[in-house]
């Protein structure tokens, strides 16, 4: 077939699903789940300013007063301080996606906390064995773009056509589209090869955020392992 006249036939029968909105950009996350991420809230001296602070987890039972590279760490928070509350964005400079931490309560939102995101998201799955998430992974913005394809391609089929291991792969992505209020996700399907191995390509999109909630993330990794 004609590269084409293949493109032609890929456009018209490729299935796509969308959840309408836009990618969440923030969201409010636990203490532990900062921590989770390799974090740790603390309260210190940054620049010689007294502030709260976010910096690389501490080791266990170490002495919470420490100084070094303009940093004084004097106290070193187990449970969030009363009345605050943490959320976490995304944002994007010079097209690159980072993770923006604000503390907050009432009077003050106060940033704790600002790194490329994909350092901190590959080293967060990577701890949890989020494999699937990892090797999909493609390209981080408010959305995350995640890929999987195997073996070449060719005619799509129908949705009435898949077999039964795609077909348990949408609904479960669906099930996690309408938890995250957006998504949109191109699967086509091109049959076995000579071997009885299937063929497919895949592309979906979710809030890049949603992936720093655990829950979500492991979600995610157990419907791409529908895939394998």
């Amino acid at each position: 077939m004609k590269i084409e006249k293949l493109r032609e036939t890929q456009t018209n029968q490729t299935l796509v699903f969308e959840t309408l909105g836009r990618p969440e950009k923030e969201r409010e996350f636990s203490l532990s789940t900062i921590k989770k991420w390799g974090f740790d809230l603390v309260f210190g001296k940054k620049d010689g300013k007294e502030t709260y602070f976010a910096t690389e987890s501490q080791s266990e039972g170490k002495v919470h007063s420490a100084e070094g590279d303009g940093v004084e760490i004097q106290k070193l928070f187990e449970t969030l301080p009363e009345k605050k509350k943490v959320f976490a964005r995304i944002e994007l400079a010079q097209g690159t996606a980072y993770l923006v931490v604000d503390l907050r309560d009432a009077d003050e939102n106060l940033e704790i906390l600002r790194l490329p995101a994909g350092s901190i998201l590959l080293a967060f799955l990577k701890k949890h064995k989020c494999w699937n998430v990892i090797e999909a992974l493609r390209s981080l913005g408010t959305a995350a773009e995640m890929r999987k394809q195997k073996g070449q391609e060719g005619k799509p089929v129908s949705y009435d056509e898949l077999p039964s291991f795609c077909k348990k792969f949408l609904k479960e992505a669906k099930k996690i589209e309408k938890e995250t209020e957006f998504g949109r996700l191109s699967l086509a399907y091109f049959g076995e090869n000579k071997d009885g191995v299937p063929r497919f390509q895949l592309m979906w999109l979710i809030p890049t955020i949603s992936l720093f909630d655990l829950s979500l993330a492991e979600k995610i990794d157990k419907a791409l392992e529908i895939l394998d």
